[in-house]
């Protein structure tokens, strides 16, 4: 002789009132840890198994019989689950609190560091204009353009130790003009 399951039937003349009351006292609890182990937040766990409840109740006469009264009722918080996580708003984009930019490396500098740079661009935009004409152009080339120093000579017709000691003469005299007006070098 096997155990039989406990479960709730519907007697074909029970008061629906007696049901859901049987039903909700023996799953309320059960029903909620099912639905919280889904969505994960305890408000709307408990908003979604009433509703499962309520939509239950609302749709009991079209209950076939086919399966337990249980089953037909987490059937329904199932589908109240799937059309809630479908449209949460914390599915669609995962809010992070500002811990999780901790190990994000800013790729732009913060203000107080971008002033700095804009203040030491406009320094080095002055001191280029104050360099030789030939110095500024071979230097431009070179640092600026990434030309080589072969390149350089090339375009220019120059030696290319004429390109070496005029960008070296340049670096040179930028930095020391740069220094002397206080500015701080990353280099």
């Amino acid at each position: 002789m096997q155990p039989q399951c406990q479960q709730i039937r519907q007697p074909a003349a029970a008061d629906p009132n007696v049901i859901f009351s049987e039903l909700f006292g023996e799953h309320r609890d059960r029903l909620y840890r099912f639905v919280l182990r889904h969505i994960g937040d305890s408000t709307e766990a408990e908003e979604l198994a009433q509703q499962a409840f309520v939509e239950a109740a609302r749709t009991y006469e079209h209950f076939r019989g086919e399966s337990q009264l249980s089953t037909w009722l987490y059937g329904i918080a199932m589908n109240l689950v799937r059309n809630h996580l479908s449209r949460a708003p914390s599915r669609l984009y995962r809010f992070e609190d500002e811990s999780a930019l901790e190990a994000t490396a800013c790729l732009h500098a913060n203000p107080e560091q971008q002033c700095h740079l804009n203040q030491l661009m406009a320094l080095l935009q002055i001191e280029l204009d104050g360099l030789m004409p030939e110095m500024r152009e071979v230097l431009l080339l070179v640092a600026m353009d990434d030309m080589s120093y072969e390149d350089a000579a090339a375009l220019l017709s120059v030696p290319i130790g004429t390109v070496r000691s005029r960008v070296s003469r340049a670096r040179s005299h930028l930095r020391t003009r740069l220094q002397a007006r206080g500015a701080q070098l990353p280099f």
